[in-house]
């Protein structure tokens, strides 16, 4: 099973809820793909931690062999290859790296090279796999550590914590999930941002369910928009100092507050007799 944590804005909780399901289950798997700011790691201080470098592919051109026939350029649809100087100049950031331009070249002048954008690490909290993508500072996208780290072999229970927002690195982390859980603020802002990425969740058809973290009386309009649109509520986490403090602190709150474990417990059965 592989649950996707989402949430529509940055400091929802996404993390401190993907934190506490995989530590809550205990034999699980726990997937940091917020690789341009991950920070699950700070809570699970994995050890025996190993190292895989991510890679993507960009063309290379041999300018002895090119002849300025521009269909390499004509191709690229992304419009990362310019004719500059009688010959091709490539912006490395647009790159789809789709490999169509060394199909198209005709005097097959343009080969490929390996470019490293980020690294994946992996690494043990107790009985719990630690996954997390890392992005190069100053690249554009992190989907391809995304994929790389959704390639993975996991365990039978697998906790997806995805970027934050309804971004494309977002629908690749959510791609092949069972199910999603929406953590929410119940302010007017998160309330907002939370129905941008529940309509991302109803575009790829995926089950999902709602957490309200940080509850400090009812917010209607939340609760209003769920119940209209049959979104179940799984939990609500009050907002508490202390918690806070904790948190911020980097501790995992389900190790010292059995309150809260129950309900990270209760999440995790909930999602079981949904599926």
């Amino acid at each position: 099973m592989r649950i996707a944590i989402l949430s529509g804005k940055g400091g929802a909780g996404k993390t401190m809820l993907a934190v506490n399901l995989a530590n809550t289950a205990g034999n699980a798997t726990y997937i940091d793909c917020d690789v341009e700011e991950p920070n699950g790691h700070l809570f699970f201080k994995p050890e025996q931690i190993t190292q895989k470098e991510v890679y993507t592919f960009i063309p290379t051109f041999d300018a002895t062999k090119c002849t300025g026939c521009r269909k390499c350029v004509d191709f690229c649809h992304f419009n990362a290859l310019a004719y500059v100087k009688e010959k091709p100049m490539l912006f490395t950031e647009v790159c789809h790296s789709c490999g169509g331009c060394q199909l198209v070249c005709p005097e097959k002048a343009i080969s490929e090279i390996k470019r490293p954008i980020g690294v994946i690490e992996k690494g043990k909290h107790n009985t719990i796999n630690v996954i997390t993508g890392i992005l190069n500072p100053n690249e554009a996208s992190g989907i391809p550590i995304i994929h790389n780290l959704l390639q993975e072999n996991h365990t039978s229970l697998t906790i997806i914590d995805c970027p934050p927002g309804s971004a494309c690195p977002v629908m690749e982390s959510i791609s092949n999930a069972d199910f999603c859980l929406l953590v929410v603020e119940p302010t007017i802002f998160g309330f907002h941002n939370f129905k941008m990425v529940y309509e991302l969740v109803q575009i790829v058809n995926k089950k999902c369910a709602v957490i309200i973290n940080k509850e400090e009386k009812p917010f209607s309009l939340l609760d209003d928009f769920c119940k209209e649109n049959n979104i179940p509520i799984f939990a609500k986490i009050p907002f508490q100092k202390e918690l806070a403090e904790s948190i911020a602190n980097g501790s995992i709150i389900s190790d010292n507050n059995e309150e809260l474990k129950e309900i990270f417990q209760d999440i995790l059965h909930k999602i079981g007799k949904s599926l």
